[in-house]
C-alpha cells in the first residue's frame, strides 16, 4: 500500500508539473498573440533612431505577428511610416508611407542582417540616393557606405506613389510613378511612367508589370514586364518576363531597339560598337547571371540588313562581346561613319545618296583655274579622328560578313568579311577579306590604342583584280582585261585613317602580267595625234600588254617609286616620282617611248601632279615646247617642213618585264601570294611574257 501510494504521488506531481508548463505556454502564446504591441512602438522608434542616427517613426499604431521560434518569419504591420534619409541626401525621406506590411527574419538580426522577405507599402513615397563615394541611403547603418547594411527584400508589393532615384554615377535622376489598374488586367496590373535623366540623357519611359515585384535573387518565380522607353536618341521597346528586378535576372524578352546611331549604346549601356547610320533592330533578350544574350536579330542600318547573335559577358571586369553578324546587302554609304568618312547631305542609303562626284575620282586636263581652287583643299582620306580610346573598354571576338557590297564609288567592292578580335585595346581585323573587281584583298589590320597616338599594322594582299573592273568610271579600260596582284605592307600612328597612312612606313607593289589595254589609252598618253585620228575614223581597238609593275617604298607617308613601267605591244612607259599620303599630293612623271613610227606626234614626258581630291595630267611643258620650236623653225622655212618635228621613229625597246616584275614583286613578298595568279610570281610570269628586248607579236585588231 505505501509503495502504491508513493507511485501515485508521483504520477499527480509529473501531472501537476506538465499542466504547469502548459498553462505557461498557454500564457505565454496568449501573451504573445494578444500583447497590446502598440505600446512599444514609442520604445522602438527611438531605439531604432538613435541606432540608423536618423528618424525613424511608426506614426499611429503597431501591431506585430510573432513567431516563437528565432528562425521563424515574423509579420510587423505599421499604420503610418516614416523612415529619414541621412542628412547628405536631396530628399528628407527614404520611406513615407501611408501603411506598411514587412515580414522580416528574427535570426539574422542576431548577426546583423536585416532579411525581409516581403514587404507591402500603401502609397509610399520613396527617394533612393547613391553617391559615388558608395554612400546609399537605403544602407541601414550610420556608415551608408557599408555594403553588408543594405537590407535583402524578396519581394516588394506597392499601390500608388512615387519613386525618385538619383545617381551621379550612372548619370541617373528619374521620378517612377506608378499605380495599380482596375480589376481588368491581373497579369500586369502595376502601371510606371519615368521622367528624368539616365547617362545625363534625356529618359523617359512607360509600361506595365506584375503586381509583386521581385527583388531577390533567391526567389526562383518571374513576373511579366512591359516597357516602352526612350534615352536621348534612343528608343526601346521589349516585353516578357523577368525573375529578379534589382538585377535583371532571368529576364526573357522580345525588343525593338532603334535609334540615330549605335555608337550611342556605348554611353547607355558600356557596350562598344562602330558609328552607325540610323538603325531599327529587333530579336529576343535573354540575361543569365551577368551574360545577355541577344538572338534572332535582325533589322536595318541606313540601307543595309543585318541579321544575327551577340552576347555581352559582364562576369569579368572587362566585358567581352562574342557573336556572328551579316549582311545580306550591304550600302557602302552606311558604312562611311565606320572609317571616318563624311556622311553625305541628306541622310544615309540609296534614297539620299548624293551625285557621284567623278570628277575628283580621275585626272583632269583642262580644268577651269576657279573648279580646281574649290577641289584642292578637299581632302579625301578619312580626317575624322576617331574615339579609339574607348575600345579599351571591354573585349570583343565578332565575325562580321557582307554577302553583297552596294554603291561604292570609291572601289569596286562586292563582298567581304572580317573577325573583329578586342583584346586590352588591341584591335585586330584578322582575316580581314574583301571581294574586289571579280578578284580579293585579304590580309590583317592591327591597331593599339594603349599608345597615344594609336599604332596601326596592315599587311594586305591583292590578287586577281580584274583591269576592268578596278577603274568603272574609266572609260578606256572597260573593253581592256588583265590580272593585278599586289601587297601592301603598312605600319604608322594616328587616331584617323588619314593621320595613319600620313605617318606610314612600308612598301606597296602592284603587278600584272599579260593582258589587253585600250589602244586609244595610250597613244593619248603619248600625244599620238596621227593614231588618235585613225581612231576617231575606225573606232579604238585594243592592244596587247605585257607586263606592269609599280612599286614603292614608305617613309613617314611619302611614296618614291622604285620601279614603275607599263609596256605594250606599240608603246613603252618607264614613270617615277612620289605620292605623298600626309599632303594627298601627286608628283609622277610617266614617259612615253612608241615601238612604232607615228606623224603629227607631240610625245613628250606625261606630268602628273595635283591632289588626290583634284589630279592634273599635262605634258611636260619644257620637252613639248622644244618640239614646238623646232616646228615653227622648219615651218618659217617650209609649212610641210614642220611635221618633221613630229615624226616619232620609234625608239623604244621592250621593256625588261621580268626584271621590273622581280623588283615589284621582292617589295611586294611574292611568298604570301603563292597561290594567287601566275602574274604574282615573277618566275611564273616570265614563262608567259617573251623574252627581255624580245619583240611581242600584236594583238588580233591592234593598230600598227
Amino acid at each position: 500500500m505505501h509503495r502504491l501510494s508513493l507511485g501515485a504521488g508521483r504520477g499527480r506531481a509529473a501531472i501537476v508539473w506538465l499542466a504547469s508548463i502548459a498553462c505557461f505556454t498557454l500564457a505565454v502564446l496568449a501573451l504573445v498573440l494578444f500583447f497590446p504591441w502598440d505600446i512599444l512602438r514609442g520604445p522602438i522608434n527611438r531605439f531604432v533612431s538613435d541606432d540608423l542616427g536618423r528618424k525613424f517613426e511608426i506614426t499611429r499604431r503597431l501591431d506585430v505577428d510573432l513567431q516563437p521560434w528565432p528562425w521563424g518569419v515574423t509579420t510587423v504591420r505599421a499604420d503610418g511610416l516614416e523612415l529619414a534619409n541621412p542628412e547628405w541626401a536631396t530628399d528628407a525621406y527614404l520611406v513615407n508611407a501611408k501603411s506598411a506590411e514587412f515580414e522580416i527574419k528574427l535570426w539574422p538580426l542576431f548577426l546583423g542582417r536585416v532579411e525581409l522577405p516581403r514587404v507591402k507599402l500603401n502609397q509610399p513615397q520613396l527617394s533612393l540616393q547613391a553617391e559615388p563615394d558608395g554612400r546609399k541611403t537605403w544602407a541601414l547603418s550610420r556608415d551608408t557606405s557599408d555594403a553588408d547594411a543594405t537590407p535583402l527584400i524578396g519581394s516588394l508589393v506597392v499601390d500608388k506613389g512615387l519613386l525618385n532615384y538619383r545617381a551621379l554615377a550612372q548619370g541617373a535622376d528619374m521620378a517612377v510613378n506608378f499605380s495599380v489598374v482596375p480589376e481588368g488586367s491581373q497579369q500586369l496590373p502595376l502601371t510606371f511612367k519615368v521622367g528624368g535623366k539616365w547617362k545625363n540623357q534625356p529618359f523617359s519611359a512607360m509600361g506595365r508589370t506584375g503586381g509583386v515585384l521581385q527583388l531577390s535573387k533567391d526567389i526562383s518565380q518571374t513576373f511579366p514586364i512591359e516597357v516602352n522607353a526612350t534615352a536621348g536618341r534612343t528608343t526601346l521597346k521589349a516585353k516578357g518576363t523577368v525573375q529578379n528586378l534589382t538585377e535583371l535576372a532571368g529576364l526573357s524578352a522580345s525588343f525593338d531597339l532603334q535609334g540615330k546611331n549605335l555608337e550611342e549604346l556605348y554611353g547607355l549601356l558600356g557596350v562598344v560598337l562602330p558609328a552607325t547610320p540610323p538603325y531599327k533592330l529587333s530579336g529576343q533578350l535573354d540575361k543569365s547571371s551577368d551574360v545577355w544574350a541577344a538572338t534572332k536579330i535582325r533589322g536595318v542600318l541606313g540601307s543595309s540588313d543585318l541579321s544575327g547573335v551577340l552576347t555581352f559577358d559582364n562576369s569579368s571586369a572587362k566585358p567581352l562581346l562574342t557573336g556572328k553578324v551579316q549582311s545580306k546587302v550591304l550600302d557602302f554609304e552606311d558604312l562611311r561613319p565606320v572609317i571616318g568618312l563624311p556622311v553625305k547631305s541628306g541622310g544615309s542609303g540609296s534614297a539620299a545618296r548624293a551625285p557621284k562626284e567623278a570628277s575628283a575620282a580621275k585626272p583632269v586636263m583642262a580644268e577651269p583655274l576657279a573648279s580646281q581652287t574649290l577641289t584642292a583643299g578637299r581632302k579625301v582620306l578619312p580626317t575624322a579622328v576617331l574615339d579609339l580610346t574607348r575600345l579599351k573598354a571591354m573585349n570583343a571576338d565578332v565575325m562580321y560578313t557582307a554577302l553583297d557590297i552596294r554603291h561604292v564609288e570609291e572601289l569596286p567592292l562586292d563582298k567581304g568579311s572580317v573577325q573583329v578580335k578586342l583584346t586590352d585595346g588591341i584591335l585586330q581585323l584578322d582575316p580581314l577579306v574583301l571581294g574586289v573587281a571579280g578578284g580579293k584583298l585579304a590580309g590583317r589590320l592591327v591597331v593599339d590604342v594603349k599608345v597615344q597616338p594609336a599604332a596601326f599594322d596592315a599587311r594586305m594582299t591583292a590578287s586577281g583584280l580584274a583591269l576592268n573592273q578596278l577603274f568603272p568610271t574609266v572609260q578606256t579600260t572597260k573593253s581592256g582585261f588583265g590580272k593585278f596582284s599586289g601587297q601592301a605592307n603598312l605600319k604608322g600612328r594616328g587616331n584617323s585613317m588619314a593621320q595613319m597612312l600620313g605617318s606610314a612606313n612600308g612598301d606597296v607593289a602592284l603587278l600584272m602580267g599579260n593582258g589587253e589595254i585600250s589602244n586609244l589609252l595610250m597613244e593619248f598618253l603619248g600625244l599620238d595625234g596621227g593614231e588618235v585620228i585613225k581612231f576617231f575614223l575606225r573606232g579604238d581597238r585594243n592592244v596587247q600588254l605585257r607586263c606592269a609593275a609599280a612599286a614603292f617604298d614608305v617613309k613617314q607617308g611619302l611614296m618614291r617609286s622604285k620601279v614603275i613601267v607599263l609596256d605594250t605591244t606599240d608603246t613603252v612607259v618607264n614613270g617615277a616620282g612620289q605620292i605623298s599620303l600626309a599632303d594627298e599630293t601627286l608628283d609622277l612623271t610617266l614617259s612615253p617611248q612608241p615601238k612604232d613610227k607615228s606623224i603629227l606626234s607631240l610625245r613628250s614626258p606625261l606630268k602628273i601632279n595635283g591632289t588626290f581630291a583634284a589630279p592634273t595630267a599635262s605634258p611636260d611643258k619644257a620637252a613639248l615646247a622644244g618640239r614646238l620650236g623646232l616646228g615653227l623653225a622648219l615651218g618659217a622655212i617650209n609649212p610641210f617642213l614642220a611635221l618633221l618635228a613630229t615624226i616619232e621613229t620609234g625608239p623604244g625597246q621592250d621593256a625588261d618585264c621580268t626584271g621590273s616584275l622581280a623588283i615589284a614583286a621582292n617589295t611586294a613578298n611574292t611568298a604570301s601570294s603563292a597561290s594567287s595568279a601566275n602574274t604574282a610570281n615573277p618566275k611564273k610570269a616570265a614563262s608567259i611574257l617573251p623574252p627581255p628586248g624580245g619583240k611581242a607579236k600584236p594583238a588580233v585588231g591592234a593598230v600598227q
